[in-house]
């Protein structure tokens, strides 16, 4: 019998492993998840979503062995940190100045708490309504926040004047996948580079993970990862860079790919 490897599992929330629709993850996911587990294979959760917003796991948080979040800027394993990558201080003022001089909404994400500027409801209407956010009213004061390592910025503007802003703080990144906000995080934070970093912590051969996502801010891990799942709802960019295209998060998508794999 051919033996099967284990494998580390790594899992986009939104879009990816809870639908965009439900706000759910679905019964077939769960599922999935339980048998891959029981199968051997490790599964880590791999978000733009800080800790404290990531609120919409529950039903499978009994599986779940490891985050990379903040787009890799934090990867941790229980108490364990495994990766810690902060944008520098004057980047991330120069960020905060330009939403209160442009009144555009941002949130900032510190190591340990989270602010949030939000002039026109923007923030609250897409986090809370959209995407069924429920917490984002334990924020802290902007002033505290900036004193701690600043791991992400996420700024509601367009694409346009994301092409302005990036060009002034080297050395960040940005990672949309939104149309009304995105991700900027250090040049060294990425999805891709957080689970190598998780892969090496466990002494596992990359040609041994699994990445599923569906967004532009899960490139780099579908490139990285042994082996690349797009969702069936994702964006064509990130299909093609994908190694296999499995069916979207409401039609048993996670499932489908786990079987097609052997692993669930």
């Amino acid at each position: 019998m051919e033996r099967i490897h284990r494998h580390a599992l790594f899992f986009d929330i939104d879009g990816t492993l809870v639908s965009f629709k439900t706000h759910q993850i679905p019964p077939s996911a769960i599922l999935a998840l339980t048998q891959a587990k029981a199968n051997g294979h490790k599964v880590f959760i791999a978000t733009g979503r800080p800790p404290l917003i990531i609120t919409n796991l529950g039903a499978i948080e009994h599986l779940i062995d490891g985050y990379v979040t903040i787009n890799g800027a934090l990867c941790f394993i229980g108490e364990e940190t495994v990766r810690c990558r902060e944008i520098a201080p004057e980047y991330a003022r120069l960020v905060v100045d330009d939403a209160r001089d442009k009144d555009y909404g941002l949130i900032v994400i510190g190591e340990k708490d989270v602010a949030v500027l939000d002039p026109h409801g923007d923030v609250d209407r897409i986090f809370r309504q959209e995407l069924a956010v429920d917490n984002l009213h334990q924020a802290k004061p902007l002033d505290g926040v900036l004193r701690q390592r600043i791991l992400q910025l996420t700024a509601f503007f367009t694409e346009d004047y994301e092409k302005v802003l990036m060009p002034r703080i080297p050395g960040c990144i940005s990672g949309r996948w939104h149309p009304a906000f995105t991700d900027i995080t250090a040049q060294d934070a990425d999805k891709g580079k957080g689970i190598l970093a998780m892969a090496a912590h466990l002494g596992l051969d990359p040609q041994y993970t699994m990445a599923f996502g569906d967004g532009g801010n899960d490139t780099a891990m579908i490139k990285a990862a042994g082996i690349g799942v797009a969702m069936g709802n994702a964006l064509d960019s990130l299909k093609q860079e994908a190694d296999y295209t499995t069916t979207s998060v409401d039609d048993n998508g996670v499932l489908n790919a786990l079987r097609h794999f052997r692993l669930a």
